[in-house]
């Protein structure tokens, strides 16, 4: 299976940016924007997450010259785990995937509160899978979307799904 993720970066208005914590490198000298290092880790034994550079001017830039963003691993983060609910859940329904794209399209904007927070996050699921028509499909990606651990832990934003069966 092949599963993409993806997040925006930016659009026709000048990109926004969300605060985010995450250790820092030493104060950037002014009039310049500091970088980072935000290490990921996981609590399984063998995992191979690693640590990832992140750029606060380079999270919307088009070209983030090999950095990511909080947003860019929130949506590997969540693409991922509705992949894996998808895929649990289709097989309960009497279905095997056979191929299997889900994308996750997440969105920053300012926090009426102040500050910046996570807008949206746009869900896209198409794939094949043997034994499910596309009545079936849609009521799996839409039970993997309230099942998934990863769509739970972000209820405060809103996630809309798109699913399409080949």
């Amino acid at each position: 299976m092949w599963w993409p993720w993806t997040a925006g970066r930016g659009g026709p208005s000048p990109p926004e940016q969300e605060a985010h914590a995450c250790p820092l490198a030493p104060p950037a000298p002014p009039g310049t924007a500091p970088s980072s290092r935000a290490p990921a880790r996981s609590s399984r034994a063998g995992s191979k997450v690693g640590t990832y550079d992140v750029s606060f001017p380079k999270r919307a830039a088009e070209d983030a010259d090999g950095t990511t963003s909080p947003e860019e691993l929130i949506a590997a983060a969540h693409s991922a785990c509705y992949a894996m609910q998808f895929s649990a859940m289709a097989a309960q329904a009497g279905g095997t995937p056979r191929a299997l794209e889900v994308k996750a399209d997440v969105s920053l904007g300012p926090d009426p509160a102040g500050g910046f927070r996570l807008t949206g996050i746009a869900l896209t699921v198409t794939g094949e899978v043997e034994g499910l028509d596309a009545d079936a499909f849609q009521r799996v990606a839409q039970q993997a979307k309230e099942g998934c651990p990863v769509s739970k832990a972000l209820t405060g934003v809103e996630i809309t799904l798109t699913a399409q069966a080949d």
